[in-house]
């Protein structure tokens, strides 16, 4: 039986290859489980990925579009963005909400927490359902083209499975969303 809670990877040494604000880039040579030699890549992300999906009393919710420079195309998606480690991840948020949508929210629930791509980064993502909603107006950043879409969850639930929505955070959220709207 494996012990799950001892480390079978022996670091050997770390170098940074890249930083910047947002992400670290770090390169591992390392001895695998089985004791042979290896290189391992680790993207350390400097914020929490936060998503939102905001519902009314009647199951709708809203998406926000925009261009994704990464992918060079076009990505529906849950409400998103970046929380700072060490700042309360239900402040950021309620920012994100706001900034993305122009929509508060009087009542929250965190609907999961996950890692985005465990075998290359050690992300953290958090995933709040915001409820009894008041609409002003959107305040994005200059880095954000975005179009809000209002939509039914059915609606939302069917764009995902038609591979029309992409985003791991959104799609994680919108599926775990579907088990708890369907029950």
């Amino acid at each position: 039986m494996i012990d799950e809670k001892k480390n079978p990877w022996t670091t050997l040494s770390e170098e940074v290859k890249y930083e910047n604000p947002w992400i670290k880039v770090e390169e591992h040579q390392v001895l695998n489980p089985s004791g042979n030699p290896g290189i391992y890549g680790k993207v350390h992300f400097k914020n929490i990925a936060i998503g939102i999906i905001p519902m009314d009393e009647e199951n709708n919710t809203w998406i926000v579009g925009q261009y994704r420079y990464p992918l060079k195309a076009y990505s529906w998606e849950i409400i998103e963005g970046g929380g700072k480690i060490g700042v309360d991840p239900l402040d950021s948020a309620k920012r994100e909400l706001l900034e993305e949508a122009g929509i508060v929210a009087e009542e929250w629930e965190l609907l999961t927490q996950l890692h985005t791509s465990n075998s290359v980064t050690d992300e953290l993502g958090l995933i709040y359902i915001a409820k009894k909603l008041s609409f002003t107006e959107a305040i994005p950043e200059d880095t954000e083209q975005l179009q809000l879409k209002k939509i039914p969850v059915k609606e939302l639930i069917q764009m995902a499975m038609e591979n029309k929505i992409t985003d791991s955070l959104s799609l994680i959220g919108i599926f775990k969303l579907a088990l708890i709207v369907n029950k």
